[in-house]
């Protein structure tokens, strides 16, 4: 939201402050939400049985949730982050049973008892969406509890919104806030007395819908995950503010509504979601879910200009590409070094992919899965075309990243170029691409321009459902999806190879294979290449 400030900071620790003062509290805690708060997406029910044996899920992660481990603050801050923030309370409601019931109540029976140290579990994100959480799934643990949990429960749930409050604007910079404002605005639905909390929420709302969404409906971080996120998160909002019957502020309608179709253009054939920045696959089920409750259905644009992402469809072919500029510093935190890499799907087979992103106990995977190596590109000198750093991206970045696209009788033309090397290699990155009307003919052109030749190596990642194999003295990789449909990967102007490669874009890391050509000083500095439908 906004910036660090020591004034900023100052009145946000004096307003925590007042709020944790006995005179100030609420003279009287309720009883029970005065309205019914909704969660609106499904749950597990397979985490749901996990969770009854102790184990959270988190993507390929787990998490031990032994007695004590709510006050432990060792391991992964994503893992931990989930874990606090309840959401998968869902699970165990898919799952449905009364012992799910109880293991629920338990589970938050004992946060609420625990001294927490951790301070991830109080960041305005974690603590907004735990709030939203608890509210949405309280007649599934919480109505048919015995009055001591209730009032427990409802206690904790007022001194944790009127922290909340206090905490706003949050300090986040990233999508994380809107998940803070919707947990404000929760509570506000479930407890009207407090006034201030809608009123304090719908203050920040509207300057927030603006930082984050650009204009083409593009969520700022350029990471569809986080995009997908935020729909989830304004889309929840709108039905808890037509809930309490509150006027919502003019942006936010025409914001989902560029979110969504924006949204629509990041889709592969099977409904998933391109895997740029920090993205998995995702269920096609959860995102359709997502844009039905998004509202009006509309046609994937080919291009987000402000977003940085071109799409080319043809026939059953779709190619996602990622011409944009890196996010600004401060919003990188999740971004990766794959400027100018593309995604190609046929139907409900991927075939190109980009490797995906770490889960969230593999902490050791996390940079190597930023680094441009990582994606279906080109890299120079064996350096990332963004210099990945913990924290987001270092000062060398690509300033320049331009895209020019033609089409004619369903044929499409792509030209893109980048200067992420430079300063550092005096070289650019060019790439051009083309599609057929069939799209059953794709080609390409990778070139490096410099001065001074430079060693490169052109990877293509292929998903693991992909089986292919090396044709001759690698002229050709002879690729089958799992449709049985056979495609053929020929390229100019270099040997191909095909050399191991991991995929963690599903449910679990998979081991893939990717297609590699090299150039040298000596060589020419550019590849062609093509892929095609055999027969």
């Amino acid at each position: 939201m906004s910036g660090k400030s020591p004034r900023g900071g100052w009145l946000r620790g004096a307003r925590l402050g007042l709020a944790k003062l006995p005179s100030l509290r609420l003279a009287r805690v309720p009883d029970a939400p005065t309205l019914p708060v909704r969660d609106l997406w499904p749950g597990d029910p397979s985490l749901g049985a996990r969770l009854l044996k102790g184990e959270l899920t988190v993507g390929n992660s787990v998490l031990l949730l032994q007695p004590g481990a709510w006050a432990d603050s060792r391991g992964s801050v994503p893992l931990r982050a989930a874990a606090h923030t309840f959401t998968w309370l869902r699970d165990l409601r898919a799952l449905g049973t009364d012992a799910a019931r109880q293991r629920a109540r338990s589970l938050v029976s004992e946060w609420i008892s625990a001294a927490h140290s951790d301070p991830v579990a109080s960041r305005p994100d974690v603590a907004g969406a735990r709030i939203a959480s608890w509210l949405g799934h309280y007649d599934f643990f919480a109505a048919s509890a015995d009055d001591a949990f209730r009032q427990k429960l409802m206690g904790r749930l007022v001194a944790d919104a009127r922290a909340l409050s206090a905490a706003l604007p949050a300090e986040e910079g990233q999508a994380r806030a809107l998940t803070a404002l919707k947990g404000l605005v929760a509570a506000a639905v479930a407890l009207p007395d407090q006034n201030s909390f809608l009123s304090r929420a719908l203050r920040f709302l509207p300057a927030e819908l603006s930082r984050q969404i650009l204009p083409d409906g593009s969520q700022i971080e350029r990471s569809p995950a986080t995009h997908l996120a935020a729909l989830q998160d304004l889309t929840e909002v709108r039905a808890l503010l037509q809930a309490a019957q509150a006027p919502p502020p003019p942006a936010l309608g025409p914001s989902i509504e560029k979110l969504a179709t924006a949204l629509r253009m990041l889709r592969h054939g099977d409904g998933g979601l391109a895997l740029f920045n920090g993205t998995k696959e995702e269920t096609s089920s959860l995102v359709d879910l997502v844009l039905t409750q998004a509202g009006r259905p509309t046609r994937a644009p080919s291009q987000l200009v402000d977003g940085g992402f071109h799409r080319l469809q043809a026939g059953r072919s779709v190619l996602i590409m990622d011409t944009g500029a890196p996010p600004p510093a401060g919003l990188d935190m999740n971004a990766h070094a794959g400027t100018l890499s593309f995604e190609l799907s046929v139907g409900r087979d991927r075939l190109i992919v980009n490797c995906g992103s770490a889960p969230a106990a593999m902490s050791e995977w996390r940079d190597a899965l930023r680094a441009t190596a990582a994606h279906s590109t080109l890299v120079i000198a064996d350096t990332s075309s963004s210099e990945v750093k913990a924290d987001g991206f270092g000062t060398r970045r690509p300033d320049k990243v331009e895209a020019q696209r033609q089409e004619a009788n369903g044929a499409h033309w792509l030209e893109a170029s980048h200067d992420g090397w430079l300063k550092t290699l005096g070289a650019i990155h060019r790439r051009r691409l083309y599609m057929a009307e069939s799209g059953e003919d794709i080609r390409g052109e990778d070139a490096v321009e410099a001065e001074t030749p430079r060693h490169f190596t052109l990877r293509f990642h292929l998903h693991p459902s992909v089986q292919a194999s090396i044709q001759g003295d690698g002229e050709a990789v002879l690729m089958r999806l799992p449709s049985g449909q056979s495609w053929r990967f020929r390229a100019e102007g270099a040997v191909m190879a095909l050399e191991e490669s991991i995929y963690m874009g599903g449910t679990e890391p998979k081991r893939t294979e990717q297609i590699v050509m090299s150039g040298d000083e000596a060589s020419a500095q550019q590849i062609k290449w093509a892929i095609s439908k055999v027969g």
